[in-house]
């Protein structure tokens, strides 16, 4: 059985929140309710915002990136982005790649997460979190680990979950929305300004 694991990583790679243990077929976004709904859950800071992914959905503290736009660093590498939305997308991409390459040394450093489980489920997901706190805990001591240096590669589930209502949640998209636009707009003035001078 596999396991879906959600997790907030900081700019130094290091883990601020996960939560492990949601089968692997359990969509993101009922996740991040179920980590939003718990007392000791996942919390924005006041005035800060996560970057997620498209299957989180955009909501209050929670910003995803343009859907039909150009997004992967890929796709850019022939030409450069051509408006906002593009440049948002390209760089909510570049700060994104903290996160893939934080798995890739954990997955790197601990092989077992990698391997084919024989243990029971629950020690499986208590795995993964003390995994995460051994990393956190090298990365504290020794953050110039020979892993960390240049490695990139490409819970219960009767738990009753709070969300929003449909109007609160199409409100709340609405303004976050808005504040990404904002965001966007913002980044593409001052792209302009430095590329035309």
């Amino acid at each position: 059985m596999t396991q879906n694991v959600l997790a907030a990583i900081t700019f130094d790679l290091k883990f601020s929140y996960v939560l492990a243990g949601w089968e692997g077929s359990a969509h993101d976004s009922r996740i991040l309710s179920d980590a939003l709904s718990r007392p000791r859950g996942l919390r924005i800071p006041e005035g800060k915002y996560y970057l997620t992914d498209a299957g989180y959905g955009i909501r209050n503290g929670y910003i995803t990136p343009y859907r039909g736009v150009r997004y992967h660093l890929k796709e850019f590498s022939d030409q450069g982005p051509e408006n906002a939305k593009e440049l948002f997308n390209l760089r909510h991409s570049s700060l994104r790649i903290t996160i893939e390459r934080v798995f890739g040394i954990l997955k790197k450093r601990f092989r077992v997460l990698d391997a084919e489980p024989f243990w029971n489920f629950q020690t499986q997901v208590d795995i993964v979190l003390a995994c995460c706190i051994i990393h956190n805990h090298i990365m504290g001591v020794d953050p110039n680990d020979l892993l960390n240096q240049g490695l990139f590669e490409e819970s219960d589930s009767d738990l009753i979950i709070s969300t929003l209502m449909e109007r609160e949640e199409r409100e709340e998209a609405k303004e976050w929305s808005a504040k990404r636009d904002e965001i966007a707009q913002t980044m593409w003035a001052d792209y302009m300004t430095r590329n035309i001078m």
